[in-house]
């Protein structure tokens, strides 16, 4: 009896197992040069890489590296676009799902962009300007050597500290 059930168990592990997927990561794609009305998981801006965007959609996250230009027009971004040491960020006439944040970069600009939650502008150090976006969450910018400039923006959240004005 003891052989009856043992091999019954391993016949039930074995078909368990068969059901057991592994899980699927999201591919992400580096971009050097251009791309256009194309869809992608992940995407990312490597260090001193320029990357021009048009009509891309990208279903996760878009990252801009260390001194990376992203200069993107009619995006659609389901996750977030994450600058941190980015030499120039300009993103026009897109959708943001997420959270746009550029952080200890140069020069950027948004212009005309809906997005769904927070745009986050921190220890930059080159021209920021931020003009006519719809903004769902916060509008928030510290500790910039420039004020960033701009205008009518409408932001749902709050228009914070050097962005109070935008």
């Amino acid at each position: 009896m003891p052989t009856k059930l043992g091999s019954a168990l391993a016949i039930v592990s074995l078909a368990a197992a068969a059901f057991i997927v592994a899980p699927a990561f999201a591919e992400e794609r580096s971009c050097r040069g251009a791309l256009g009305a194309v869809t992608v998981d992940n995407l990312r801006v490597p260090q001193g890489a320029t990357c021009r965007l048009n009509g891309t959609r990208i279903k996760g996250t878009l990252q801009v590296q260390r001194g990376a230009t992203l200069r993107a027009s009619r995006i659609r971004v389901v996750g977030n676009i994450h600058a941190e040491g980015a030499a120039n960020v300009n993103v026009a006439r897109s959708r943001i799902i997420g959270s746009i944040q550029v952080v200890q970069g140069r020069n950027s600009k948004l212009t005309r962009n809906m997005v769904n939650h927070d745009v986050q502008y921190f220890e930059n150090r080159g021209v920021i300007s931020i003009v006519r976006n719809r903004i769902a969450g916060n509008l928030q910018c510290k500790e910039n050597r420039r004020r960033p400039v701009g205008g009518g923006n409408r932001v749902q959240g709050v228009k914070d500290d050097q962005c109070a004005g935008l």
